[in-house]
């Protein structure tokens, strides 16, 4: 009997487990739309190898910095802030987590309000 209510237990722990990996795969790759400061990540912040926007976000007391994949969107305002220049944008885009870092696939960048 014992055995029984194991595998009932292990088998609704697997159940469990699928059903927060769909939630999470559903809402990953859905729009955001963040305000932060644009910055270059090797101008600004030395931690890319070639230039790459980067916009630093505040919350919660924390930065969280979003590295902008390279696409027509995010190179059109990449001059506004390379070598150490600054700007405060809005940004549109999916967001998805690579080596431990936030990585925004831009489809629309524009100066801040």
């Amino acid at each position: 009997m014992n055995k029984i209510k194991l595998s009932l237990a292990l088998l609704a722990g697997l159940a469990m487990a699928s059903v927060s990996s769909s939630a999470f795969a559903a809402n990953a790759g859905k729009a955001i739309t963040i305000t932060g400061k644009m910055v270059c990540g090797k101008c600004t912040l030395h931690e890319t190898k070639t230039c790459q926007n980067v916009i630093e976000v505040e919350k919660d007391g924390k930065t969280i910095k979003y590295y902008l994949t390279k696409n027509d969107v995010s190179n059109a305002m990449h001059e506004d802030v390379c070598h150490g220049d600054s700007k405060q944008v809005t940004a549109t885009g999916t967001v998805q987590k690579k080596d431990g870092k936030e990585i925004l696939t831009a489809t629309k960048l524009e100066a801040a309000k």
